[in-house]
């Protein structure tokens, strides 16, 4: 099972020299993969709206003050030599299929083949209007339609494409990304369509579990989110182990409540030992990755002591 970290590229802990020293150390200590998240504008996050905590709020103090996470995740990949280097969603319909793809498959060249396609269909409307992409409510078929082409592009040396949102023909998209066919493609999501894409298309499905609509937080919970994935992905045509499930814990320990409203114990919630247990757990039932989030700490330093603390107490007696 691979283990990754969150590095922030929003708030206090996405100034340059923080988040160069996170991303570095991180590499340093010897964590698989760290991951970033994606957003081009916010809201007043005051509002509530935020689907993955109880209380429909960020969990970050000041997550307006963000870096575009491409062009950060380029930094990062020149900063590092070995991590892989996770989008952790790109959110697919927020940039045109075309440009976005060459973005993507130059990442991956100039990392020398670090990349992992994080992938989801976003959330918040605000965000979508601002942007002035595709329609908020059509989302989900733009995202599918470009990862289309995505796939189009990274693969073909003649790349033909023609549906609805996007089309061309005639062109040349090179270099090519060095992973073969193309970099793996990570799925986010809980509900029904991102099943059903991550059955299609994905190396692995990739939630969160404390989206309040689709709650993936107890171990039954999760095996039955898992058991649902494996349906889909038979559905499609897919051997039903060739997807992975790579799980992003947002909280953990004290952090949690202890209590679900399934009556079950939360996932990672309660003491090393229970968290040690969870991740023997999720390992036991199929999931492939863990990355784990250390932000909301008031600086690098203390986030580097928490991430090698929690490494030493917990990570090494998986």
């Amino acid at each position: 099972m691979q283990i990754g970290f969150n590095l922030p590229n929003s708030g206090p802990l996405s100034a340059v020299a923080s988040m160069t020293e996170i991303a570095t150390q991180g590499e340093a200590m010897g964590f698989d993969y760290l991951t970033m998240t994606d957003h081009v504008v916010l809201p007043d996050t005051k509002v509530p709206g935020y689907p993955y905590s109880e209380s429909g709020e960020f969990y970050e103090d000041a997550p307006t003050e963000r870096h575009e996470q491409l062009i950060a995740m380029g930094y990062v990949a020149a900063k590092t030599s070995r991590i892989r280097l996770v989008a952790a969603v790109l959110v697919v319909p927020h940039r045109p299929a075309v440009l976005a793809a060459k973005m993507l498959a130059t990442l991956d060249v100039l990392s020398g083949g670090r990349l992992v396609v994080g992938i989801g269909a976003g959330w918040l409307k605000t965000e979508f209007d601002a942007v002035v992409g595709p329609p908020f409510a059509e989302r989900g078929l733009v995202t599918d339609e470009y990862i289309d082409a995505f796939r189009v592009l990274w693969t073909e040396r003649a790349p033909r494409f023609c549906g609805r949102y996007t089309r061309f023909d005639g062109i040349v998209l090179e270099p090519k990304p060095v992973q073969r066919p193309h970099p793996p493609i990570w799925v986010g999501g809980e509900g029904g369509p991102a099943l059903r894409r991550a059955a299609r298309v994905g190396a692995a499905w990739y939630p969160i579990g404390s989206n309040n609509k689709h709650l993936l937080d107890t171990l039954p919970r999760l095996k039955a989110g898992i058991g649902r994935l494996r349906k889909a992905v038979a559905e499609a045509g897919r051997e039903p182990a060739s997807v992975g499930v790579s799980f992003r814990v947002k909280r953990y320990g004290e952090a949690v409540p202890p209590k679900a409203t399934d009556g079950e114990r939360r996932l990672f919630s309660g003491s090393e030992a229970d968290i040690i247990a969870d991740f023997r757990a999720l390992k036991e039932i199929g999931v492939t990755a863990i990355d784990v989030d250390f932000g909301g700490r008031p600086d690098a330093a203390a986030t580097l002591a928490e991430m090698k603390r929690f490494r030493n107490a917990v990570i090494e007696k998986i």
